[in-house]
């Protein structure tokens, strides 16, 4: 496992430039934070083909659906609360209704958007993109899976996709030898006594969460569903049965996102018992994302205890 971090938006924006370099029909477009998204490392290459259009993220979401319908194949960024929150009718009528292949890529997601505070901070953007029909839902855990996952939504799939970035730096965790498919979970191992399925930043949080139960002889495994939907089950299935205690764990609201997702899959499937670390039923605040992390129990801490609690 490799420690250099990198943001995942960072990726973003080099993979953006890369693709625009081989795809012609590629078209960016952003909501005045293309800084921010770096989507500007696009725009600056390839102007004609880059579309700011202001503070004005429903006409975003409406131009980059006609923009596909002319062949086009659009990219449309901003930060997560906004991109979901302000422009989800939009999203639902023109581009999931329609089946459009419209790219939507939001950085800034979860509370380590840090000292901008609740109004900035999404942590219901996953539960609102999942429940719409036809979407897609992607959550990388690092910048190397953000690279793939680009690519991939680019050249392997037709339709409407929603890939969850973020703004600090995290570490690199997947292995060189790991190639993302849509629908398709990352097993690092499966444990006996318990296994965490994480997306995002969560991801390295459950991987140094179970070196640390190692020690004190609990075999934990970790799963990286960076796919929220469509959930790999047959993974998700495998994970149940061999252990004790299923944990989930993401930077996002308990409600409706990764744990939600799981726990609706094997309620029906395979009824076991699963706890879920993130958010509760409240909004973040201000404070650095290492603050938030740790104010909010999104660590490696955190799942140990919760997993010890769960096997006794």
């Amino acid at each position: 496992m490799a420690n250099n971090a990198v943001a995942t938006r960072d990726a973003y924006g080099e993979a953006l430039l890369e693709l625009g370099k081989r795809r012609l029909d590629v078209v960016v477009l952003d909501a005045d934070l293309s800084g921010s998204t770096k989507t500007g490392k696009f725009g600056k290459v390839f102007p004609e083909r880059f579309f700011n259009i202001g503070v004005a993220e429903q006409d975003m979401i409406g131009m980059a659906s006609g923009l596909s319908l002319t062949g086009k194949l659009p990219f449309a960024s901003t930060f997560a609360v906004f991109e979901t929150g302000r422009a989800w009718e939009q999203i639902r009528q023109t581009v999931c209704y329609s089946n459009l292949n419209v790219k939507l890529v939001a950085t800034h997601s979860g509370i380590t958007v840090g000292e901008d505070g609740a109004s900035h901070q999404a942590v219901e953007d996953i539960a609102l993109m999942r429940v719409l029909p036809n979407m897609t839902v992607i959550v990388p855990s690092d910048g190397y899976e953000t690279t793939q996952v680009i690519n991939t939504i680019a050249d392997e799939y037709f339709g409407p996709v929603y890939v969850r970035l973020g703004r600090s730096k995290v570490p690199s965790v997947m292995p060189e030898r790991y190639r993302f498919k849509i629908g398709k979970a990352h097993v690092f191992r499966m444990g006996k006594d318990a296994n965490i399925i994480a997306a995002g930043i969560m991801v390295s949080m459950a991987l140094e969460a179970a070196e640390i139960l190692k020690k004190s002889g609990i075999d934990a495994g970790v799963i990286n569903m960076s796919t929220i939907k469509p959930l790999d089950t047959k993974t998700l299935l495998k994970a149940a049965k061999s252990c004790r205690v299923l944990v989930t764990a993401e930077e996002h609201s308990v409600i409706g996102g990764l744990g939600s997702a799981v726990s609706e899959f094997l309620s029906e499937h395979y009824p076991v018992p699963v706890v879920k670390i993130g958010m509760r039923d409240e909004f973040g605040c201000s404070g650095s994302s290492e603050e938030l992390l740790k104010f909010y129990g999104l660590t490696p801490e955190k799942i140990v205890k919760t997993i010890r609690k769960a096997l006794k």
